[in-house]
C-alpha cells in the first residue's frame, strides 16, 4: 500500500514564500507510485486549508495556495485535515511539515502533531523551539563546549529603555564588524551587517520589526562551511559544502531569488578539518536532541579554527538550497532523501509508542 503523506506548508510567517518554494520542490520529487500526497496549506493570516489528493504534477506555486473561504480553525484540525479522505477512517500515515520560521519551525506545529499522536518528519518540540531561538541555541552550544563567536542579545523593552546603553554594550563586548539578527527567524530575514554606530542603530530597528528579541554576533573573517545531518539516535553527516557569497553576506535575496552565490560541494578542506566539522555537527545535533534532519553552519578561519554558527532544524529544499545538494553529493538523491526522512519519522513515532504514560 502507498504511504499517505500530508504536506504542511505556507504558514503565518515572514518565510511563507520560502515554504511555498520548498513545497513545490518536494512535490516534484515525491514518487507518486509510492506515496499518496495530500496538501495542507496555511495561509499568511493563519487559515488552514486542505486540498484534494494530488494525482499529477503541480507546475505553479499558486496552485498550492488554496482559498481561505474553506479555512478551518485549529480546533477542527484532527478530524478534517488529517484524514486521507472524508470517507476514510484512517489518518494520514505521516505529516511532512515544510514550514520555515515562527509558527512552523519553532515547535508550535510539532506540539500540535504530538498532541494528535501523528508521525511527522523532522525535529520535535524541544529541538525545534531551541533551534529556532538563536539565543537559547547558542546557550546550549556553550554548555556543550562548542566554540562560537562572541554574542550579546536584547529584548525590545530593554532597548527601548536606553538605546545608548544597548549600543555601548555591543561596542564594548562585540565591536565592529558585527551582525544583528532577529533571534527567532531564519532565511537571513532582518539581518544586517554593521561596521559603525549609524549602521548599528538602523540594524536594531530593522531586526526588532521581526522579533521581540535580537542577537548581535561578532563578525569574523572566515569561510562559511555547512554540513547536513540525517538520522535519529545514530545521525550521519554529509560531505561539507562552502558558501561563497558574491555580495557582502549570504542574504535572503542571494538564497531564494537570484541565486547570486557560489556553492562549492564538496568544500575544499582537509580530512582533519572535515573530521572536526563532523564531530561538532553531530555533537550539536545531539545537544539539541534533534531528529530527522539538520543543517549545521560553521565558520572556518584562516588560522584553521572552527566556530559553529547555528543549526537549521528545517532547512529549505529549494533549487538553491544547500541541504539536498549536500546529500546528493554524499550519494543520496533527492527522492531517496525524502523517503529516508519519512521512514525516520515513522521510526521515531513507533519508538514513542512504547513510552509508558501511566503509573499502572
Amino acid at each position: 500500500m502507498k504511504t499517505k503523506v500530508g504536506l504542511l506548508y505556507g504558514g503565518k510567517s515572514a518565510e511563507h514564500e520560502v515554504s511555498m518554494q520548498t513545497a513545490m520542490a518536494v512535490l516534484k520529487a515525491l514518487d507518486q507510485e509510492k506515496f499518496e500526497v495530500y496538501p495542507i496549506y496555511i495561509s499568511k493570516d493563519g487559515g488552514w486549508n486542505k486540498g484534494p489528493q494530488l494525482t499529477g504534477p503541480v507546475t505553479n506555486v499558486k496552485e498550492l495556495a488554496f482559498s481561505n473561504l474553506d479555512a478551518l480553525p485549529p480546533t477542527a484540525l484532527a478530524p478534517a485535515l488529517f484524514k486521507a479522505a472524508e470517507d476514510e477512517k484512517s489518518s494520514l500515515d505521516v505529516i511532512f511539515p515544510l514550514l520555515h520560521g515562527p509558527n512552523g519551525e519553532d515547535g508550535t506545529v510539532q506540539g500540535l502533531l504530538e498532541l494528535l499522536n501523528l508521525p511527522y518528519v523532522g525535529n520535535g518540540v524541544l529541538s525545534s523551539s531551541a533551534g529556532m531561538d538563536k539565543v537559547i541555541m547558542k546557550n546550549i552550544f556553550a554548555q556543550a563546549g562548542l566554540p562560537q563567536v562572541k554574542y550579546v542579545w536584547f529584548i525590545r523593552r530593554e532597548w527601548e529603555k536606553s538605546h545608548e546603553d544597548a549600543y555601548q554594550k555591543v561596542e564594548q563586548k562585540i565591536g565592529y564588524p558585527c551582525f544583528v539578527k532577529p533571534a527567532n527567524l531564519g532565511s537571513s530575514v532582518g539581518i544586517s551587517k554593521c561596521t559603525n554606530r549609524s549602521e548599528l542603530e538602523k540594524a536594531f530597528a530593522e531586526a526588532f520589526q521581526f522579533d521581540r528579541k535580537i542577537i548581535i554576533e561578532e563578525g569574523v573573517t572566515a569561510r562559511e562551511i555547512e554540513a547536513g545531518i540525517l538520522g535519529n539516535d545514530d545521525p550521519e553527516c554529509s560531505v561539507a559544502g562552502e558558501i561563497v557569497p558574491k555580495k557582502e553576506f549570504y542574504d535572503y535575496k542571494a538564497k531564494y531569488e537570484d541565486g547570486n552565490t557560489a556553492l562549492i560541494i564538496p568544500a575544499e578542506i582537509t580530512d582533519a578539518e572535515y573530521n572536526a566539522l563532523k564531530e561538532m555537527a553531530i555533537r550539536a545535533f545531539k545537544a539539541l536532541d534533534c531528529s530527522g534532519l539538520v543543517r549545521a553552519d560553521f565558520f572556518l578561519t584562516r588560522e584553521g579554527k572552527w566556530y559553529i554558527n547555528e543549526v537549521n532544524t528545517m532547512p529549505g529544499f529549494t533549487p538553491f538550497s544547500m541541504f539536498p545538494l549536500l546529500w546528493k553529493h554524499t550519494g543520496v538523491a533527492y527522492p531517496q532523501l525524502i523517503e529516508r526522512l519519512v521512514n525516520l519519522a515513522i521510526e521515531r513515532h513507533e519508538e514513542k509508542q512504547h513510552i509508558k504514560y501511566t503509573m499502572e
